[in-house]
């Protein structure tokens, strides 16, 4: 099971030793995702964070820094519905529906489905499926190792997320709270080893 682990859309100061801890704590992917920010701000981030932990960072703007800074991986979306030329880490991308996802899959290496649940980021963005639709999608092979839950997790829904066989959980929200220029490594270490935790937990007793 993957956890994964998608930056704030805005910066905020003491963002990037955070960042460097969540490498360091083993998130299997950091999604960083800033549509707002220009080019030269982006690089300047991403330049801060550890080199030998390159190839676990996916890029949501500005693809081509991820070929010129050693990025692991890029991810698609409608403002960047491309590749780009040159690049041949791993490519992921989001999806919205159940037939979104079956279009997608052979052309990704991932892909994220959301919302799940109620998203704890976005004001009004609720969840779009019911729980009974998406254990239908995993029975049918819809819903597979490829497919990563986004939108709403948190450790009150991580269980029910569990019982459907994603092939992992991105985690936004429930990582940087309300106010994440007021977070600590100390807490947001907390934090990740609660979700690794709980995951750990369930998955020990299938």
């Amino acid at each position: 099971m993957r956890i994964i682990a998608i930056t704030t859309p805005e910066f905020f100061p003491g963002e990037s030793p955070l960042l460097a801890c969540l490498l360091r704590l083993g998130v299997d992917r950091l999604h960083v995702r800033k549509p707002n920010a220009d080019e030269a701000a982006l690089r300047a981030l991403l330049e801060t964070l550890p080199v030998e932990s390159r190839k676990r960072i996916s890029l949501h703007d500005h693809h081509a820094l991820a070929v010129e800074l050693g990025l692991g991986g890029v991810h698609l979306n409608r403002r960047n519905p491309a590749a780009p030329a040159g690049f041949r880490g791993i490519v992921s991308r989001s999806c919205h529906s159940l037939a979104e996802v079956e279009r997608a899959k052979g052309e990704t290496d991932y892909l994220f489905l959301s919302p799940i649940f109620d998203s704890l980021s976005k004001a009004g963005y609720g969840s779009r499926f019911t729980i009974e639709e998406l254990r239908a999608a995993g029975q049918a092979g819809t819903i597979d190792e490829k497919v990563i839950a986004l939108g709403g997790l948190s450790t009150r829904t991580l269980r029910e997320a569990l019982t459907i066989p994603f092939g992992g959980l991105a985690f936004l929200g429930a990582l940087w709270g309300d106010e994440p220029g007021r977070m600590d490594e100390q807490e947001l270490t907390k934090r990740y080893k609660t979700i690794e935790n709980e995951i750990r937990i369930y998955l020990s007793g299938i």
